[in-house]
């Protein structure tokens, strides 16, 4: 059995996500947070979200522990099952959604909050999350993030469905996507998962443009591993191999003439 700094090296030398796969953890209270981990607002001085979170431990390598009191985002406090005012909060996230044209009408906004309420977590279950890059081995991870590209998703794919044979099934909306579609629905539903970042990713979590997220939970990370050795081995590999074995076909400008042709 790998240790989890094998499962990270593994992971950089079969798909080379270009920032750090990241482990993630619930835990009770900050009493359980990691001696190294790093706090928002006590070590560096801000509030901040769940994807800044992620990102400082992609990024920098940093462990980060993150607790109701680290929180200034509205969207995950009401997720993560934080809201004092729950229903304040609803009001507050549908007028927010509603400013931004996100809903046709008001039924069509409806659906949306329901449909991202699906994941969200019952109060009093969650104290605080650790965000840590895998390798450093800091937790024992309910789930982890990998920040990767269409190829390099492609492969994480194959891995994850190679031992049963099934396609992935994941639901995109484009909104709340590391936080909600990302953590919270993988917790829900036990599965890997394909994600799309959404705009708070971009805007504040610094996720660029060719950058999807593919999630997978602790239990089966040793079995993903496993299957991306034994495609990578079968010749199914990232970066991907292309066909460069023929000759090339240049312009006509550069076409040399035939020796003591006419």
């Amino acid at each position: 059995m790998k240790d989890r700094t094998q499962l990270a090296q593994s992971i950089n030398q079969f798909i080379r996500p270009l920032t750090m796969p990241v482990a993630v953890k619930l835990v009770s209270s900050a009493g359980e947070f990691p001696a190294k981990a790093r706090r928002p607002l006590a070590d560096l001085g801000f509030k901040t979200t769940m994807c800044i979170s992620v990102a400082m431990a992609r990024k920098y390598g940093w462990t980060i522990g993150f607790a109701p009191e680290d929180n200034c985002c509205p969207v995950s406090e009401l997720l993560v099952g934080w809201s004092a005012q729950p229903a304040e909060n609803q009001a507050s996230l549908f007028n927010f959604l509603k400013s931004l044209n996100y809903g046709v009408n008001d039924d069509a906004l409806s659906r949306l909050m329901s449909s991202a309420g699906r994941y969200s977590l019952e109060p009093g279950r969650c104290g605080g999350m650790v965000f840590s890059p895998l390798e450093l081995g800091r937790i024992e991870p309910d789930l982890i993030l990998i920040f990767c590209n269409s190829a390099q998703l492609m492969r994480l794919v194959h891995a994850a469905t190679r031992e049963t044979g099934t396609e992935l099934t994941s639901v995109f909306s484009g909104r709340f996507g590391s936080c909600n579609e990302g953590i919270l629905r993988t917790l829900k539903t036990g599965q890997p998962e394909v994600v799309v970042p959404g705009n708070g990713d971009r805007v504040w979590g610094m996720v660029q443009d060719d950058e999807m997220i593919f999630t997978i939970p602790g239990d089966h990370i040793e079995r993903v591993v496993e299957s991306l050795e034994a495609t990578h081995r079968a010749g199914v590999r990232y970066p991907i191999p292309v066909d460069v074995r023929h000759e090339p076909n240049f312009p006509p400008q550069l076409v040399r003439p035939v020796s003591g042709g006419k």
